[in-house]
């Protein structure tokens, strides 16, 4: 029987899915209404037959991403209100018990089996559409490889931290909620050291940035800017994709500065030193520090609300489940929280170009001037076929960086001031 809370959820998941598939229309209108000739400010980045292309690209990802969210939503419906969850609990629990330990794999052994219906889908990504446009260089081997790493991966870290987690409500009262965010937040703490040395060469090998030019002119922008690295790796994304990449892992001691080996064969050593700096100015602006604390304040509500929804039985109850069984609130509460936190996504990217904008400031200010990153914007966006043309509702909701013509004319108008006060 569909209650009033399911019935709630029913018209949470339609009105998401309505609003994903309109913002998809409508960007794909605006792409195609800038299609037939490159706009006069995209002129001097990318030529006539690459705008195609990235039009093109677009329009195909979009595409294919209406499919996929018909594919997800339909999933996300049949998987709740077909009463599967709660009949497979029931059986799962006479088998295995109802220890932590039992509990945590029931939620791993649902999540592994939703995550296996949209291999298809992957597949069709990563071996038509990215390969239709010249980005994807993966094989098979890799490809299903790379899926089995993650899924082992993923029983190895989530099932002790989840039977954590669940014994934390079984054996620490009405507070359990506070400890078990304590323990999600140290485990996180201690993947952000562990990762680079151990979980990031399963997938990806990492070598020394040879001597030479770059490594001087990188090494020499870190030390001006007084920004602790240990090393400068080079990651073999090629064998992946031709997307590029760069990004700093680990903390402390222990922090490094990572480059896809595209990213360097795209960039000329002064537009790397750009894209560095920028990188080097969301260390600086404390940026990955206030994500963190805003992320483990949401961690904490977040916890804080699973510990009421848990003994509600109009939540349990919905989905066929008895309150008091913390496996099927957590399943539940993952599975519905992004219904609602979906609405909140324009606050978050609005928050993170904000933060991209300071980053681009601090680059322009390190490196003594805009070009060199305008430069390697530009590069980048053409190389990656990114969308020059998004709509602005369609880019409020899904990105979280601000479009190329904003970021180059904020760029050119910190120049200008600069210039006018020298």
């Amino acid at each position: 029987m569909i209650t009033s809370f399911g019935i709630i959820c029913g018209a949470a998941i339609a009105a998401r899915w309505l609003a994903q598939f309109w913002l998809e229309q409508i960007n794909q209108r605006h792409v195609r209404a800038h299609a037939g000739t490159v706009p006069e400010a995209f002129r001097d980045v990318v030529d006539p037959p690459t705008y195609t292309k990235s039009v093109n690209y677009t329009l195909a990802g979009s595409r294919f991403h209406i499919w996929e969210l018909v594919f997800d939503t339909l999933l996300l419906v049949i998987v709740l209100f077909s009463g599967v969850l709660p009949w497979f609990y029931e059986i799962y629990e006479k088998t295995f018990g109802s220890g932590a330990w039992a509990e945590s794999g029931y939620l791993l052994v649902i999540a592994i089996s939703m995550s296996l219906p949209g291999l298809p889908l992957a597949w069709y990504e990563q071996f038509h559409l990215e390969a239709q446009f010249g980005f994807n260089t993966t094989t098979p081997k890799i490809w299903w490889t790379d899926h089995l790493k993650g899924i082992l991966l993923g029983i190895a870290l989530g099932w002790p931290l989840l039977a954590l987690i669940i014994k934390c409500v079984e054996k620490l009262g009405n507070g359990w909620w506070v400890y078990a965010w304590a323990c999600v937040v140290l485990f996180q703490l201690i993947m952000m050291i562990v990762a680079p040395i151990l979980i990031i060469p399963l997938f990806n090998k990492l070598t020394p940035l040879p001597e030479g030019e770059l490594r001087n002119r990188l090494l020499a922008l870190a030390e001006r800017a007084a920004f602790p690295a240990k090393d400068i790796q080079v990651m073999d994304g090629s064998k992946r994709s031709r997307h590029s990449n760069a990004f700093f892992t680990g903390i402390g001691r222990f922090r490094k500065i990572v480059l896809f080996d595209t990213l360097i064969e795209q960039l000329t050593p002064e537009e790397l030193e750009g894209v560095l700096a920028h990188e080097i100015g969301h260390y600086k602006k404390r940026h990955v520090l206030k994500m963190m604390l805003w992320s483990t304040v949401s961690l904490l509500v977040g916890f804080w609300i699973l510990s009421i929804l848990a003994q509600q039985e109009w939540f349990l109850g919905a989905f066929g489940f008895a309150p008091g069984h913390m496996a099927p609130a957590l399943l539940l509460f993952g599975m519905l929280s992004g219904l609602f936190t979906f609405w909140f996504s324009p606050i978050a990217n609005q928050w993170s170009r904000r933060y991209e904008y300071q980053a681009d400031a601090y680059a322009s200010q390190t490196i003594r001037g805009s070009q060199p990153l305008i430069r390697a914007l530009r590069k980048l966006n053409e190389k990656n076929l990114s969308n020059l043309t998004p709509h602005p509702i369609y880019s409020a909701f899904y990105y979280s960086h601000p479009a190329l013509i904003e970021r180059e004319q904020a760029l050119l108008q910190l120049d200008s001031k600069n210039q006018g006060n020298s």
